[in-house]
């Protein structure tokens, strides 16, 4: 047995190629599970609070069915899964206009979405704007170089797919998107994380190094927040006061 998925928990003789350019041992043949699956599952148990068993919310933006059903069942974790328009999500959503409160959501999971999106930056505020002050925000995109490329002058599928790779790319991003990122308001730590695993461990897997980044909210964002909520606090204190006073007499 010469391969292991990390996700099923299955040995396999080789993993299955898949792709257009049909990348070898990629996809598992038990689970269906590709290397971006295989390498943020051990991600997420090594170096996240996803498995500790404390109550969470988490939101899910447009689930794959494999980590949907598997992140789904997890221990007292409060899932809702959301998209514009897949089937297989639980609610629809528009991650530009969140129609979920402040500081909702302790964990927010976002892979492969942000190239699909038009105004990326309004997404990311947005999903600042619903994580808690101590929650996590995963992001994944396809990283093609340091810089990112895009043109507000590609609009049709046909020049999005020879320009951005995907006729429904808005863009390539390159690593730079960290700085994007933070532009939002997060504090971003850009992971390399197969990296730390040996190279007897990423051949086992099949998992290929690809760029993590784990999204916190930065401290001046956090406090502002707070400070706001701390406000309303003592208005609505101050006004229950003089209306119960108004009451008495």
């Amino acid at each position: 047995m010469n391969k292991f998925c990390p996700i099923c928990q299955m040995y396999t003789d080789r993993f299955r190629p898949f792709g257009e350019q049909k990348r070898p041992d990629a996809k598992c043949p038990n689970c269906g599970s590709l290397e971006r699956h295989r390498l943020v599952w051990c991600y997420f148990q090594e170096k996240t609070n996803l498995f500790d068993r404390k109550p969470k919310s988490l939101l899910h933006i447009a689930p794959e069915r494999l980590m949907g059903e598997l992140i789904a069942v997890i221990p007292n974790l409060d899932y809702l899964s959301a998209d514009i328009d897949s089937p297989l999500a639980m609610v629809k959503i528009d991650l530009t206009d969140i129609q979920y409160p402040a500081e909702s959501f302790d964990i927010i999971l976002c892979s492969h979405v942000l190239e699909h999106i038009l105004d990326d930056r309004k997404a990311m505020a947005e999903m600042l704007r619903v994580l808690k002050p101590k929650g996590w925000v995963n992001v994944q995109v396809p990283i093609y170089g340091p810089t990112t490329f895009e043109d507000p002058s590609v609009t049709t599928p046909e020049d999005r797919l020879k320009f951005f790779g995907q006729e429904d790319h808005m863009r390539k991003y390159g690593r730079d998107i960290k700085t994007r990122l933070e532009e939002a308001g997060f504090q971003v730590k850009h992971e390399r994380y197969a990296r730390e695993l040996s190279e007897e461990t990423r051949t086992l897997y099949a998992v290929r190094d690809q760029d993590l980044f784990l999204c916190t909210k930065a401290r001046n964002v956090w406090m502002l927040t707070h400070r706001a909520q701390r406000k309303r606090y003592k208005k609505c204190s101050h006004d229950h006061k003089r209306q119960r006073k108004s009451l008495a007499v």
